[in-house]
């Protein structure tokens, strides 16, 4: 396994298991994979992802530096340095202003 394919691994541990698993014990306003992953990418975007990322799904096509972004994003959510309620709201907040092209 290559480096990418670890981060990719990493990626969908933290995303599919381990923060749908804490999301009910530290009241986020998310618990679902699928939220955990936007909120981190867009993030780790600077915008909505899918301006960002061509190809599904995202993690797959993401460039490594992005998907390296979106799970130190991840880590520090678990870790509680980051504040998922603060990202969701942002990634929200992008969506809403977005324009389509």
């Amino acid at each position: 396994m290559d480096a990418d394919d670890a981060l990719r691994r990493r990626w969908l541990d933290l995303t599919r298991r381990t923060l749908p698993a804490l999301a009910e014990s530290r009241n986020w306003p998310v618990s679902a994979d699928h939220c955990f992953q936007r909120i981190l990418l867009d993030n780790a975007c600077g915008g909505c992802w899918y301006d960002h990322i061509t190809g599904r799904p995202a993690y797959v096509h993401a460039d490594p530096a992005t998907l390296a972004r979106a799970v130190a994003l991840a880590d520090a959510v678990q870790a509680g340095t980051a504040d998922l309620a603060v990202l969701n709201r942002r990634s929200l907040d992008w969506r809403r202003t977005r324009r389509p092209s």
